[in-house]
């Protein structure tokens, strides 16, 4: 004799998942990332359209476009679905920061102090 299981009468807690749909939290995220759609779209290797079709809300992406979006910010898809807070204090997301920073990091080590150097000079100046 086969016993079927009991449908469960437990519902699990509701998520906090906040306000923002997933659409405004994927064009929020992005801009904050410094990308443009076109350029989000290329890194994820899509058209700009669906990037837009996705963060107003016309597309609802299913889990592997979700990764994809993921990856491409560089955020788990909890922070992209709203579970987890984004930390972005320790993070650059100036995209055209990061660009020269990865330039400078090519650098030789003599000419990576003399542009540190420059920089302080021009971040001292600006704090008077």
């Amino acid at each position: 004799m086969i016993r079927m299981a009991r449908p469960s009468t437990l519902e699990p807690p509701p998520l906090d998942l906040g306000t923002e749909t997933i659409g405004e939290r994927i064009a929020r995220i992005r801009k904050d990332r410094g990308f443009t759609q076109t350029e989000l779209a290329d890194e994820m290797g899509i058209i700009q359209k669906l990037v837009s079709d996705y963060e107003r809300d016309r597309l609802r992406p299913h889990p592997e476009m979700l990764a994809r979006f993921a990856l491409a910010l560089e955020i788990s898809t909890d922070e992209l679905i709203g579970i987890k807070k984004i930390k972005t204090a320790k993070t650059i997301s100036n995209r055209r920061l990061l660009r020269r920073l990865a330039r400078i990091e090519a650098l030789p080590k003599k000419a990576q102090d003399t542009i540190i150097n420059m920089i302080d000079l021009a971040l001292d100046r600006d704090a008077r």
